[in-house]
């Protein structure tokens, strides 16, 4: 039996990441949805290799649509007959331009909400009935960031209130999933700073050429999180790619 996987923000950096990743692996069905799926981009991810048993789908998911995710899931369900998914990873964000509390602009603030919490919530809904129809334990997961931490905040002083509260409602929406959801595996997770287009714009404006943790390094720490996850060791809880808690 195949474990199907869905990644938003699949077509670059982690979620480009994850797709490469998970179709390494046998018996897998990767669902890389994306902001906007071109014959370039679906070109891209289809040349990605993939063990000889697995396969990809692409579909189009933008965080920022309230339809999207649930046209994606029936799309799933009527022409690829798909019934459940065993892993969901809400990847999809953006971060606005940095700016202290007092600098922070109502529109970055409503871009940065809707991409990084309303989308991830408006996935999960209609993700919901094929994460039950997983076969397994099923798994949702969540693209956070240390950013968004309130406990360590003074450790973080970097001025980005809009990425920062947004990733902050995204951990309490991923909690309040833990624990509405017995059945179900669910933990945001940091990252790392990763050499990403926003992890390396993020350095730039910080003085240093690039983000210090790699794609590769950060992916493989991610799976190898998710893999072990179980619902009393992970679920419920805010961790790092490297396999530590966060303070929420």
């Amino acid at each position: 039996m195949s474990t199907k996987y869905l990644i938003t923000g699949a077509n670059r950096g982690l979620g480009r990441g994850f797709v490469s990743a998970y179709l390494n692996r046998p018996n897998s069905v990767v669902i890389a949805a994306v902001r906007n799926p071109s014959e370039e981009c679906i070109k891209d991810l289809q040349s990605l290799p993939k063990a000889a048993t697995s396969s990809l789908v692409v579909v189009k998911i933008d965080s920022s649509s309230e339809t999207d995710a649930a046209a994606a899931v029936e799309q799933l369900q009527n022409e690829h007959g798909i019934t459940g998914l065993d892993v969901v990873i809400a990847n999809a964000g953006m971060s606005p331009q940095m700016a202290r509390v007092e600098a922070a602009s109502p529109p970055d603030l409503n871009q940065a909400f809707q991409v990084n919490v309303v989308g991830p919530t408006v996935l999960f809904s209609a993700v919901a009935p094929l994460l039950k129809g997983s076969q397994n334990k099923p798994k949702f997961v969540t693209i956070s960031s240390v950013m968004g931490t309130i406990g360590r905040m003074e450790q973080y002083p970097m001025p980005v209130a809009s990425y920062g509260m947004s990733k902050a409602a995204l951990n309490y929406i991923t909690k309040k999933i833990h624990v509405e959801n017995e059945h179900l595996i669910a933990f945001p997770v940091h990252p790392g700073w990763v050499q990403t287009d926003m992890g390396n714009a993020g350095a730039r404006l910080a003085g240093v050429e690039r983000a210090p943790t790699t794609i590769e390094d950060s992916i493989s720490g991610l799976t190898k999180l998710i893999d072990e996850s179980t619902r009393d060791s992970h679920s419920g809880k805010f961790w790092s790619y490297d396999g530590t808690t966060i303070a929420w």
